[in-house]
């Protein structure tokens, strides 16, 4: 096993603050876990399948989504969620944004009494349009003052070699966000707060449709002009659900908002502008399905988002048109050409 380069900034000291679990051992669970545990945080991490489990506690690495990188002694690895949970006054969600509901009927009653939850997802339920923190308080009776979110420009591969990167812990309650800004500011991860839980989670949900409609411009050969265009509208299509909803403004010009964006539209790390990529060349979403074990938020979220805005009473051209194309009822080819023959308007409008 070969360790891969970490930034030049050090561990803090182990053990410093309590226990965290992270619930989701795929490769932004286990990401951040390295973040806890170089902030001087316990983690145990939670592993849906036990041989993921198993390769974290025997060889230090989790094989199947960091493979070749040590993780800090800090981080425990486990199958059972209860034994993960016990003690935790911290507990991180990190599994795909669909699925977030029905785990968390079985964790809820293993809960300690006091715990924060912080939610990692990006994404809007199916259905019912919840946000991940508003299915968190929902199931679990956590008052929404115990909840919070995490989200930024944070790509899994790069937080997990320690390369330098900024987020925002955001949580209504103020002293909440500040306590868990200390237990996550590590030496190479540098946290800000916020009390906008609703633009810090609709940044980061939006983000991976607009980042589905750069790949599948990417996929259909178009450069910077294209790519640019598509992220300057969808920040726009994004402040104004948002903004409907309650969210500040500004908060989509930060790290939540637009830094999260730019790098979700611009890296060959993002699984959601990879996604739209090999929709651009020609792939139905269910062969993208079939050829990976990552899971592209923004393909499941699109409809929601959809949905959401049509709710609202907002203008979403960018998330109607992809949610068309992941269905398959639209080819890439036929969005750009939807998207060019819209009738002009005023850029503010």
């Amino acid at each position: 096993m070969t360790e891969q380069p970490a930034g030049t900034a050090r561990p803090t000291e182990p053990g410093r603050f309590g226990k965290v679990a992270v619930l989701g051992a795929g490769s932004w669970g286990t990401a951040f876990s390295i973040v806890l545990a170089d902030a001087g945080n316990d983690v145990t991490l939670w592993a849906r399948r036990e041989e993921v489990a198993a390769a974290i506690t025997e060889k230090r690495e989790n094989t199947d989504y960091l493979p070749g990188l040590t993780l800090p002694d800090a981080i425990s690895a486990t199958h059972d969620v209860q034994a993960a949970l016990a003690g935790a006054d911290v507990v991180v969600l990190a599994t795909p944004s669909q699925t977030l509901r029905e785990n968390l009927v079985g964790w809820a009653p293993h809960l300690e009494p006091d715990a924060v939850l912080v939610s990692l997802m990006k994404g809007v339920e199916l259905g019912t349009l919840r946000r991940m923190s508003e299915v968190i308080h929902e199931v679990t009776g956590v008052p929404s003052e115990r909840v919070a979110v995490i989200s930024g420009p944070n790509l899994s591969g790069e937080i997990a070699r320690r390369e330098p990167a900024a987020s925002v812990v955001a949580c209504t309650d103020e002293d909440v966000a500040k306590r868990l800004q200390l237990r996550v500011h590590s030496p190479a991860f540098r946290p800000y707060t916020s009390t906008d839980v609703v633009g810090c989670e609709l940044g980061g949900a939006y983000k991976n449709v607009v980042a589905l409609a750069v790949g599948m411009a990417v996929g259909l050969g178009f450069g910077d002009n294209t790519t640019a265009s598509i992220i300057t509208r969808g920040l726009a299509e994004t402040a104004r659900l948002a903004t409907r909803l309650g969210a500040d403004p500004l908060t989509l010009m930060g790290l939540a908002g637009l830094g999260d964006l730019v790098a979700t539209c611009s890296s060959p790390l993002s699984r959601n502008r990879t996604f739209g990529e090999k929709l651009g060349r020609g792939m139905t979403t269910e062969e993208i399905y079939a050829s990976t074990r990552q899971v592209a938020e923004g393909a499941k979220s699109c409809s929601s988002l959809r949905a959401l805005a049509a709710q609202h009473g907002v203008d979403a051209p960018l998330a109607t048109i992809v949610d068309e194309v992941v269905s398959g009822r639209m080819t890439a080819k036929a969005m750009v050409d939807i998207t060019l023959a819209r009738d002009t308007k005023a850029e503010k409008d």
